[in-house]
């Protein structure tokens, strides 16, 4: 019967609404009617976006404003200082002076978040990630704000309020939060084509980070580097972490939402302050401007990348991060990134959701932070020296002397005066005429082909649990139609992928409509983005009882240690949380058994010891955490009688990444262990 009335009341709704405009229009706040709801005006298909496009600003606006004092969007992050270091000089690229010369460091602020959800939600939802970096230049700040996918799920600022409202909480209920899987959002996608390439890459592994230090960051748009003598480069930004990239899988990311909702946030925390530093690489992929149009995408569509085997990263310098925030909340809930932040030599493109960006980032931190003055906050200091005749406000705290606020003027003898033109910020010189429009160029008309190429170039694991997401996600929505049209939208990416989520939901298999893609590109799989720095900073789980032998389990955390992992000692019962009984030195973090789980770190060792495997063998919780990290692929190891443990959670001892021959000692147990766990293995035979 509720779900009858709930039913009613939505009918009774949606009646009323009819009767109320029975044409069903869009207005605007003022009741004008809204002809096109989907694109800005501009200056021609291609052009800039224009300011007298009243209603997209009525709408940013309101976007902007909705929430206080929290983000919108990005609430929940975590924040650290580092530096910057260039390579070398590049002025044939830019005249930017941070990157003038070879060893120079410029300080950082780094905020990673995810997108969707509150403040109180938890690190290890399937979400997009920020990446943005605040770099306190001596020519001002420069933000590189970007996401930890290099393409988004919609082509035009107009409709980012539309997309954000479709994935957060439905407004009747506040249900779901920090998820994607519900109507709205499926709604949107199915009414939306141009979602399908950022769709692919949200439903794979790249939407669950293992770590914020693991993760890649894109500067999303095509930027502009300008050179001193005006020559323009167009330019993506990359980060690529020198630990490699590395992703959780769904299952443990819902578990880790229980067992430690900060989950990620913690392990940037602890990295820093155990002195293990997180470091990226900064590289570019650069077009000039006479390729701008080489490409059978365009450019200025975010909802598309640069295949690096077009065009390859070049790298320009190295980001450490060495000092965790004091305070959370003067320092990573204060700061304020803004696409515009940019100092000479770097500019941008006519990416119409870059365009609405250079307007909606300000105005929401004007209603965020209360007042134009934010940027006097001391993480939104710049290291330059502030000098114009911007005055009072909320929050002022710059105490400005003499009789001039404005310019030009005598009685202040001309201060401050503009730079010149060496000196002052120029942008790039760019011709732009056109009929002004609310049209989107035909080269962006192209929804499927890159969305087909990120498909194909996943390795098996990875298109398997592609397929799961979509499943998950389409299962949980209750519009049968939904599903449906989702399905025939993903027949245009891939006839199997389409298929195998059909299957999944108990649907009818499309027809065939798959787009030709280019050939895979490996850089989009995480099979090739493993890091050179082996299982450092990984998370290693000794499981010991009362009874394991310390001649065993010493050495394999020392040879761990070795090489510079992270070893916590995991018992089964509290008489072998005595460093006394293990043997191991007293620093070992050790954690009784039912305070974690196997999801909660990156591999697992059993040493032996008869009454210690005997204890392990028969624990239900101890099985369950093996038998987890074997269905997560990841590495195994056993020391002589540990074996045991393994063959009761069902591990075979042959499977790849398990390292449990009873013949080897071990100091070659830890040796071949810490090699297997450098990557997860899903090559696996199913458990006895």
């Amino acid at each position: 019967m509720g779900n009858d009335t709930g039913r009613d009341r939505k009918d009774e709704q949606l009646e009323a609404a009819r009767e109320a405009d029975p044409e069903g229009r869009l207005t605007t706040n003022q009741g004008v009617p809204v002809d096109d709801d989907d694109n800005t005006l501009r200056a021609g298909d291609r052009g800039p976006s224009l300011l007298e496009d009243f209603h997209f600003r009525e709408k940013i606006t309101h976007f902007d404003h909705e929430r206080i004092p929290e983000r919108v969007v990005h609430a929940r992050g975590a924040g650290a200082y580092g530096y910057f270091e260039a390579y070398a000089a590049y002025p044939e690229l830019t005249r930017a002076h941070f990157l003038a010369e070879g060893g120079r460091r410029t300080p950082v602020f780094v905020r990673f978040s995810t997108v969707a959800g509150s403040r109180g939600s938890a690190d290890t939802v399937r979400d997009v990630r920020g990446f943005a970096v605040k770099f306190y230049t001596d020519e001002g700040n420069f933000d590189l704000v970007g996401n930890n996918m290099p393409v988004f799920f919609i082509q035009d600022g107009a409709k980012f309020p539309d997309f954000v409202h479709a994935v957060k909480p439905e407004p009747h209920n506040e249900i779901p939060q920090a998820a994607s899987a519900h109507d709205t959002l499926w709604d949107f996608v199915r009414n939306q084509p141009e979602t399908t390439h950022m769709m692919l890459w949200a439903m794979s592994d790249r939407a669950l980070p293992r770590s914020y230090r693991t993760m890649q960051g894109f500067g999303v748009h095509t930027f502009r580097f300008v050179a001193a003598d005006g020559t323009g480069t167009f330019v993506k930004f990359h980060w690529k972490p020198r630990l490699g990239v590395h992703s959780l899988v769904w299952d443990e990311a819902q578990r880790i939402a229980g067992l430690d909702p900060d989950f990620n946030r913690r392990d940037l925390w602890e990295a820093i302050e155990a002195g293990a530093y997180p470091e990226w690489e900064l590289g570019v992929q650069l077009v000039p401007e006479s390729r701008e149009h080489d490409f059978d995408f365009d450019l200025l569509d975010a909802t598309k990348l640069i295949p690096e085997e077009l065009v390859p990263v070049t790298p320009l310098g190295r980001m450490v991060l060495d000092r965790n925030p004091d305070n959370f909340f003067a320092e990573t809930e204060q700061v304020a990134f803004h696409t515009a932040h940019v100092v000479p030599g770097i500019d941008f493109s006519n990416d119409p959701l870059l365009q609405a960006r250079l307007f909606s980032y300000l105005d929401t931190q004007l209603i965020r932070l209360g007042g134009p003055n934010f940027t006097q906050l001391p993480v939104n200091r710049p290291l330059a020296d502030v000098r114009n005749n911007q005055r009072d406000g909320y929050h002022q705290t710059r105490i400005d002397v003499g009789q001039t606020a404005y310019s030009r003027n005598t009685l202040g003898f001309g201060c401050p005066a503009a730079a010149g033109p060496e000196d002052g910020y120029r942008h790039a010189q760019e011709r732009v005429d056109g009929e002004k429009v609310k049209r989107r160029s035909p080269s962006f008309a192209d929804h499927f082909s890159q969305a087909a190429l990120f498909w194909r170039s996943m390795a098996g694991w990875e298109r398997d649990h592609i397929v799961a997401a979509f499943t998950f996600e389409l299962g949980k929505c209750e519009t049968a139609e939904i599903r449906r049209d989702v399905v025939a939208q993903l027949a245009h990416v891939d006839a199997e992928l389409a298929g195998r989520v059909a299957d999944g939901l108990g649907l009818d298999r499309p027809a065939v409509l798959e787009t030709p893609a280019p050939e895979p590109s490996p850089s989009l799989s995480l099979d090739t983005l493993g890091g050179d720095l082996g299982i450092a900073t990984r998370k290693m789980a000794v499981l010991a009882a009362s009874g394991t032998e310390p001649a065993e389990l010493v050495p394999v955390v020392e040879a761990l240690y070795a090489r510079a992992a992270v070893c916590e000692i995991v018992a089964a019962d509290p008489a072998s949380l005595d460093p006394e009984a293990t043997g191991a030195d007293k620093d070992v973090v050790r954690r009784p058994l039912a305070t974690v789980d196997s999801p909660l770190y990156d591999a697992v060792v059993v040493p032996g010891g008869g009454d210690a495997v005997e204890r392990l063998a028969t624990d239900d919780d101890v099985l369950r955490f093996v038998a987890e990290a074997y269905r997560h692929g990841k590495a195994i190891g056993a020391v002589g009688l540990g074996a045991g443990v393994l063959s009761a959670a069902g591990v075979p001892d042959d499977a790849p990444g398990v390292v449990a021959d009873p013949g080897l000692t071990a100091e070659e147990v830890a040796a071949n262990f810490a090699d297997a766990a450098a990557s997860r293995h899903w090559d696996r035979p199913a458990r006895g």
